[in-house]
């Protein structure tokens, strides 16, 4: 199996990463996202280390399958808009779980592992 130079770019930060890696964010897609301004890409890491914890509990606090559906969604896109795919296929689940609160517990477990994964990966590439 060939790899890709996708899957081989380097970012500024030495660390490897592309659409196989199984890193909890795609450095080249934020690279890409941000035309490689480093400056934004810390300032969006650490917008969104702040803003999953907000997303988090507004799934914990969902009153309704509307209030469900609009945290999940709103995770999801933030996800995307990082790389963080494993987290956003998460928050997609999840916004799909409407009137299946039974199920939302073991999700909502799944989902605050991955936001505490892509902030450990944060605090490890982010710039002081």
């Amino acid at each position: 199996m060939k790899t890709s130079t996708a899957q081989l770019a380097e970012h500024s930060s030495g660390v490897i990463a592309g659409p196989a890696s199984r890193r909890p964010i795609d450095l080249v897609h934020l690279s890409k996202y941000t035309l490689g301004n480093r400056s934004l890409e810390n300032e969006l890491l650490g917008l969104f280390r702040t803003q999953a914890g907000v997303y988090l509990a507004r799934l914990v606090e969902a009153a309704d399958d509307m209030e469900w559906k609009n945290a999940a969604h709103s995770l999801k896109g933030s996800a995307r808009g990082l790389g963080a795919w494993a987290l956003a296929e998460l928050a997609e689940e999840a916004e799909k779980l409407l009137a299946a609160a039974d199920a939302r517990p073991a999700i909502m477990d799944r989902i605050a592992a991955a936001i505490a994964d892509v902030n450990a990966f944060i605090d490890s590439v982010a710039e002081a």
